[in-house]
Parts: C-alpha cells; sequence; structure tokens
C-alpha cells in the first residue's frame, strides 16, 4: 500500500508535470469528479466517451475526499480510493489523477475545485463531466452559476433520465448553452451495489478492472 507521502509526491510530480505542459499548450480538459468507493467500469466508459465525443485532451479523475451530500455515510478512507483510481486508469495515456480535492479542507465542492484549477491553469478551457441526474440536480448545488461559468457541462445521456432543460434554464439562465451530450451505452453499475457484493464475498471481475480487484481482495475492503 503507497502511504501518505509517496501520495503527496505522485501529487507533486503530477502538479510539476500539468505545469510545465500548461505553460506551452491550451488544452481541453474533462474534470470527472466522485468518490470512486470503488472506481469501475462505468467510470471509464464515460471518460472515454467524453475524451472522444467532445473532442478532449484528457480527462482528469478528481476523487473527492469529503463529498457534502455523503457526511453521514461511511466512506473508504482516501488513501485507498486514491490507489485504486490510479489503478484503474493506469493503462489509459489520456487519463490523470487529480488531488485538488483531496490536498486541501472539506468541505469539497465541485465549484470551489473548478476555481482553483482555473487559477493555476488559466489557459485551459474545462468541461466538468455528470450524469443526466445530476444535471437535473444541478440547481441545488453549490453554487451552480459558478460551475457553469467556468465549464462546460460534459452530460452523459441516460434513457431513464430526461432532464427538463427549460426549468433548468429558468433556475439557471445560460445553462442550455453549456451543456454538451456524451452519448454513451447504458452501463447501470453503481458503487454502492458493487462494495455489497464484494461484502458478500462475490466477483467484482468485469465490473471494475482487474487490478482495482485484486486491490479490494489484497486489502479487504467493504468486507467489516
Amino acid at each position: 500500500m503507497r502511504g501518505s507521502a509517496h501520495l503527496a509526491v505522485d501529487a507533486l510530480i503530477f502538479e510539476a508535470q500539468r505545469v510545465l505542459q500548461s505553460s506551452f499548450l491550451t488544452m481541453n480538459i474533462g474534470i470527472l469528479g466522485g468518490t470512486f468507493d470503488p472506481p469501475h467500469i462505468g467510470h471509464l466508459i464515460i471518460a472515454d466517451q467524453a475524451l472522444a465525443q467532445l473532442q478532449l485532451d484528457e480527462v482528469w479523475f478528481m476523487p473527492v475526499g469529503q463529498p457534502p451530500h455523503k457526511v453521514s455515510n461511511h466512506i473508504t478512507p482516501i488513501h485507498h480510493r486514491v490507489a485504486m483510481v490510479n489503478l484503474a486508469i493506469a493503462d489509459h495515456q489520456g487519463f490523470r489523477l487529480s488531488l485538488v480535492d483531496v490536498e486541501r479542507p472539506a468541505p469539497h465542492y465541485s465549484s470551489t475545485a473548478l476555481e482553483i484549477l482555473a487559477t493555476r491553469y488559466p489557459q485551459h478551457n474545462w468541461f466538468f463531466i455528470m450524469g443526466a441526474d445530476s444535471l437535473a440536480d444541478l440547481p441545488r448545488w453549490h453554487n451552480p452559476k459558478r460551475l457553469i461559468a467556468l465549464a462546460m457541462l460534459g452530460v452523459a445521456s441516460r434513457p431513464s433520465v430526461r432532464p427538463d432543460l427549460d426549468k433548468l434554464e429558468c433556475a439557471l439562465p445560460g445553462l442550455r448553452a453549456r451543456v454538451r451530450w456524451i452519448d454513451t451505452p447504458l452501463i447501470d453499475i453503481a458503487s454502492s451495489d458493487l462494495r455489497q457484493m464484494a461484502h458478500a464475498g462475490s466477483s467484482l471481475r468485469y465490473l471494475v478492472p482487474h487490478p482495482v480487484e485484486t486491490y479490494i481482495k489484497q486489502h479487504r475492503l467493504y468486507r467489516a
């Protein structure tokens, strides 16, 4: 297991690489935030489709330290979740890990994370990746106007969820022009279901990347 010191070094290396690259290039960057508890193939498919369909240069996976809407829930310690994301994205050249939400104190709001990223890398164009269900709930997020001012919204369509764009436009003027739809295959996987499966000793094969499944077994995650 990589300890906090190793994670700090990884973060510094990542930031140094991003600063160096940002000094010369303007890139279209997708941000996929989440608890990733655990990361699964649904996350990877959405990120890969966003990369292609939105013509992004990279997608940065941003583990959330403490999601504001899950304060009372048990969440796997962040070093495990960061390690699993690292393993999940290791074989994709267009995927990166961002620790911007991990390296700062709570509360962890998406709009605040985007403000930090936009300040660090002002030459980049940002695309915040979310599901259609999250788009429908966006007016209830913390400072959603700031979020859509900083980033386009890459929204993964879901047949069972049809956000009312007229209603959303009334609540957040200008939102409609900021939405870019991502056509993704229907992969109905929830991390909560995977945690229950792991707790019961069921196989997670083909539901999470193999290195992630191995990590979960080695560290006996979700078994307590």
